[in-house]
């Protein structure tokens, strides 16, 4: 189970296994229009990301606060963008100005990836995610899968992967088109499900990127949840802090899975960094998983 490795392929492009995400960026409730982030820390923490070895940068038209965009901040701070730099978004959701949601039918994802193309500066997307609906926890997914792949092939996206997507909904985009990743909410306390989930995307050479690694059931609001003793004892004994050992676990998941943990505190983000180095024996990663 346990993997070292520092690098892996989506599709043509290596990344780091410890990447970025940008959801913070635009204030520390991402989707609350109310108070926004302070614009120069984000930029100052997005280019301290890519000084510290990140070269992917997890993002979407739709993580914006009242003044603040991610992609924006991304376009502001990075471009023009290094050559190795791979900037992954998604689609399907939507906000409307005034915060509320929309979910784009087939025909409406051109509009967005435009605007992720428009907003980040690009004349193609490294990487695509499908963000599955709540609504279509089960159902089928070949419909919006098919129109991004038609994009693909008009060259607008490089590579497609899938999120919150289960095991079928995979099968059914891969007998579409190529996938290199699967986005999802993945931590310490994950199911036995979850982690066959995990497995069986690395038998198949695709990516596994966990959103939440750090917050795990404190989700979209932040690592509010308490952590579990086994988490606490670990952290003591390597003198490092909990969210440290929860990403830790996350890369012991095997080469294939890789790492976004958000910030917009420069601080987080070195602390963040560090956790490639933690290095879990057997049994504190036997502890951690039951």
């Amino acid at each position: 189970m346990t993997s070292h490795t520092t690098t892996w392929q989506l599709g043509d492009l290596t990344v780091h296994r410890i990447g970025f995400g940008a959801m913070r960026l635009t204030g520390d409730a991402p989707f609350d229009l109310g108070a926004p982030s302070d614009r120069a820390r984000s930029v100052a923490v997005l280019r301290r990301a890519v000084e510290l070895g990140v070269n992917h940068i997890d993002t979407a038209a739709f993580y914006f606060s009242s003044k603040r965009s991610a992609n924006e901040l991304i376009n502001t701070a990075l471009a023009p963008y290094p050559k190795d730099l791979v900037i992954a978004t998604k689609v399907w959701p939507g906000r409307d100005p005034s915060g509320a949601w929309w979910w784009a039918t087939p025909e409406q994802l051109r509009g967005q990836v435009e605007e992720n193309l428009r907003q980040l500066g690009r004349d193609h997307l490294d990487v695509v995610n499908l963000r599955v609906p709540p609504s279509r926890g089960t159902g089928s997914i070949a419909e919006h899968f098919g129109a991004l792949a038609d994009l693909r092939t008009a060259g607008l996206i490089r590579h497609l992967g899938v999120s919150h997507a289960t095991p079928a909904q995979l099968a059914e985009a891969r007998a579409v088109a190529p996938v290199v990743c699967v986005q999802n909410p993945y931590g310490v306390g994950a199911s036995d499900e979850e982690r066959e989930f995990v497995r069986a995307c690395g038998e198949l050479g695709i990516a596994y990127v966990p959103f939440f690694a750090i917050a795990g059931a404190g989700r979209d609001s932040g690592a509010r949840a308490a952590d579990s003793e086994a988490v606490l004892a670990v952290a003591r004994a390597h003198g490092a802090s909990p969210a440290q050992v929860r990403l830790a676990w996350t890369l012991h998941q095997g080469p294939h899975v890789l790492a976004i943990p958000g910030t917009g505190d420069p601080d987080h983000l070195a602390e963040n960094m560090a956790a490639g180095a933690l290095r879990l024996t057997d049994e504190e990663m036997a502890y951690l998983t039951r």
